[in-house]
């Protein structure tokens, strides 16, 4: 049996993150785990730039983001396994693993950082009736296609879902030449980022029609058109508002969903809303000493923000290894009106250094709306916020002082507040 201090689960921008930070706080006896033949995970095919405004003050493609830490962890010499599959996590952390090389082994950590990142919810998780034609992928398939294969998946194409991979996708098709007829949206808001929005939809005059979708595709071998239809506010389909597109591709952009079933069998407790772990202040799932970070706790917008929970994730895991367990979470936070989810789900204010940064999602877009934190009737925070949409996740940072005014029976609970 192996042994490392930190056995890191996944290659991408968390699993980068976490391994570097380590390294570099005196943690070197580190292993990555990685699926693929190579490091990097999704950035590698995200050739757009938009990455690292926050992380290195500069506009950086996903591949030369990527490339950052991967030029660390080589420098560092920190242990990497390609083309590895873990096959199972135990409670008391030994890791399973298999490739073509060792065959099966098992691995004994000292503590364990999950980064597996997410997948993309497919056709058969919507339930969109029809033939089965050719023609029909997500949007992180068609990506990898047309940036890292050199493959057009279509010439005229609808795209369904508004999340982020789907709008660049659409400017990127164009680009390359395609005609994209329409961006479909179930929703009367965009689950994408408004830069997105702008700059890969209206600067190419892509029309977004929210609160639309897709009803029926048609065609045999291939793809010949898909009908449409307005949605009423339960999102049923108004059928006789119903209108025909022809196409001969239509990418899904409907949902990411973490990948956790590495997780459940570890006996890790998992959020219904995020799909993630329950994680406490430190990242730690309610596995001891497996920790959880980036898309496998929570889907994010920004890569950067996933390098920031990875440092927080591999700090925790250092602590965990020099000074054991942590005092039990003693207060729930929970989401109230107008918010989705909030991470972490508990806490304890004791293990808190200075402050904790709470990451959330709204239900529904507000303008100048209040974004409250409380705990009973006592109000802990309060903040004016111009604009919230659940294309953009809310940051709230709170610090240790204003958290020791918490009711622990009460948990702390955020809300938004019009009016």
């Amino acid at each position: 049996m192996l042994n490392y201090d930190i056995v890191i689960i996944g290659g991408g921008p968390a699993g980068l993150g976490a391994a570097v930070e380590a390294y570099e706080k005196g943690v070197k006896n580190i292993v990555i785990i990685e699926r693929d033949k190579y490091l990097g995970g999704i950035l590698e095919q995200c050739i757009h730039n938009g990455f690292g405004l926050q992380e290195f003050k500069e506009e950086l493609t996903g591949p030369e983001y990527a490339q950052r830490f991967i030029d660390k962890v080589e420098e560092y010499g920190i242990n990497v396994m390609l083309e590895t599959m873990v096959l199972e996590i135990t409670p008391d952390r030994i890791v399973k693993a298999v490739n073509s090389k060792e065959g099966v082994f098992t691995i004994k950590a000292g503590a364990i950082i999950l980064a597996m990142g997410c997948r993309e919810r497919p056709r058969g998780a919507i339930m969109i009736p029809g033939t089965r034609p050719a023609g029909i992928l997500t949007a992180g398939t068609a990506q990898r296609y047309v940036n890292m294969e050199g493959y057009l998946p279509g010439k005229e194409i609808v795209i369904l879902g508004s999340g982020d991979v789907g709008l660049i996708m659409a400017r990127r098709l164009t680009l390359e030449g395609a005609k994209v007829k329409a961006v479909v949206e179930l929703m009367p808001y965009s689950s994408g980022l408004t830069r997105n929005i702008v700059q890969c939809l209206e600067d190419f005059n892509i029309p977004l029609l929210l609160s639309h979708t897709v009803i029926e595709i048609h065609g045999k071998d291939r793809v010949e058109g898909v009908t449409i239809a307005k949605v009423d506010e339960n999102r049923e389909p108004i059928m006789e508002t119903a209108q025909y597109i022809s196409c001969d591709t239509l990418i899904l952009s409907v949902g990411l969903i973490p990948e956790n079933e590495l997780s459940q069998k570890a006996g890790i407790e998992l959020d219904p809303i995020t799909g993630g772990p329950i994680v406490n202040e430190m990242l730690e799932t309610s596995v001891p000493g497996i920790f959880a970070c980036g898309n496998v706790l929570q889907v994010h917008d920004l890569v950067d923000n996933v390098t920031a929970e990875a440092r927080l994730a591999a700090n925790s895991a250092i602590r965990f290894i020099r000074e054991g367990e942590f005092g039990k979470s003693n207060i729930a936070v929970k989401a109230g009106n107008g918010i989705r989810y909030v991470v972490p789900q508990k806490i304890n204010v004791d293990n808190i250094e200075k402050r904790i940064k709470f990451r959330m999602r709204p239900v529904n877009v507000y303008n100048n709306a209040m974004l409250a934190v409380k705990s009973g009737d006592k109000y802990l925070l309060r903040q004016k916020r111009q604009r919230l949409t659940p294309g953009e996740m809310i940051d709230v940072n709170l610090s240790k002082d204003i958290l020791k005014n918490a009711n622990l029976e009460e948990g702390i609970v955020f809300l938004v507040e019009e009016g």
